[in-house]
């Protein structure tokens, strides 16, 4: 997979790209990970590459000449290769999930926009834009620290990039639950212990142990998340019985 960030601050990025599971990945060949200052594309004599709105209000607007040049640079080095997705990150974007990153981990070129601005200019979502992604409902400097979470859990999906392939089939929301409790050793830890099923060497018990608390922990933590997850037939009634149960003991407490 190739990624190219478009950034005022590559920086930034230095020390994320060259470690950890990124650095890794990029190491083995796995992954081309490369930034590229988009003011260096300004069509003017000062380098700007913002200006204030048509029609008034405060702040900047990103403009879309360095933009578009920019993009259309890194398609030229592509020499026609795969159309990229290009992403724009912004709070006004689809939010970001672990399925959102599943389906980039399958594309084999990415290109991030991260601005700094009041906004961008229309004309760069409407015809140059082809995702536009949030991390959260809350706003940040500018697109590079969202660029950087995206990027990180896109890459740790790619074939060969983790240890033990199994880690990221099991991270939470993979299936739509969270993850179920970990334990090692000691088996005992200030009076605390390991729960027995972990340590009968049962695989088959394991596995149901580990399923039942990761809808347990889903119903407590995030509960919204059981509307869309693939139950089967059992795990539904489980479901609704522990709905009644945890609606029951609400009233007693009201009630009492």
């Amino acid at each position: 997979m190739r990624i190219d960030v478009l950034t005022l601050f590559p920086e930034m990025f230095e020390g994320v790209f060259g470690s950890s599971i990124l650095g890794k990945a990029r190491d083995r060949g796995l992954v081309s990970l490369s930034t590229l200052n988009f003011r260096d594309f300004s069509t003017n004599k000062h380098h700007t590459v913002d200006d204030t709105p048509y029609g008034g209000g405060g702040g900047m607007v990103l403009k879309p000449e360095p933009i578009f040049g920019a993009v259309e640079h890194l398609l030229e080095q592509s020499g026609g290769e795969r159309k990229p997705r290009v992403i724009l990150m912004c709070p006004q974007g689809e939010p970001f999930t672990q399925r959102k990153a599943a389906e980039l981990s399958e594309e084999s070129h990415l290109i991030f926009i991260c601005g700094h601005y009041e906004g961008y200019d229309e004309r760069i979502r409407e015809f140059l834009v082809t995702d536009e992604l949030s991390i959260g409902d809350y706003v940040l400097t500018g697109g590079e620290l969202p660029a950087m979470v995206v990027i990180d859990s896109v890459v740790r999906l790619l074939p060969g990039v983790l240890g033990n392939e199994n880690s990221a089939v099991t991270d939470s929301f993979s299936d739509g639950l969270l993850e179920y409790p970990h334990y090692t050793r000691p088996p005992e830890f200030r009076g605390w212990t390991v729960p027995d099923v972990l340590l009968s060497g049962n695989h088959a018990e394991i596995g149901k142990w580990r399923r039942l608390q990761s809808l347990e922990r889903t119903f407590v933590r995030r509960p919204e998340l059981l509307e869309h997850a693939e139950l089967a037939a059992k795990e539904r009634q489980w479901l609704k019985d522990r709905r009644k149960q945890a609606s029951e003991a609400e009233e007693e407490v009201h009630g009492g």
